[in-house]
């Protein structure tokens, strides 16, 4: 290869880092804004006695991230595990909010 052609793919590459980079911050403040929603929600099932999981919510939710992650082109069953680790989590701190 010549210089050129790894200046170019260094050059490449780095670009495509640099996406990546804004790409992982903007997911962290999208989940960061999700969870402060699902803690309210967390909150507000406490006040009424209402039940931390919402087995049926969880099955649509996992039904229509799917079908968007189809419709992006994105491995559906990864799409799923995503959405059921995110679910575990806001169970978890909704429980917390039962004590």
């Amino acid at each position: 290869m010549t210089e050129d052609v790894v200046a170019r793919a260094a050059a490449l590459l780095k670009e495509h880092r640099a996406s990546i980079d804004r790409l992982d911050a903007i997911l962290v403040f999208t989940l960061a804004e999700r969870f402060k929603h699902t803690q309210s929600v967390g909150r507000l099932k406490a006040e009424h006695d209402l039940p931390p999981a919402d087995p049926s919510r969880e099955a649509q939710q996992i039904e229509r991230l799917e079908a968007l992650a189809k419709e992006a082109d994105l491995d559906p069953e990864f799409a799923r595990k995503f959405l059921n680790f995110v679910i575990s989590e806001v169970i978890r701190n909704h429980e917390t909010f039962q004590k």
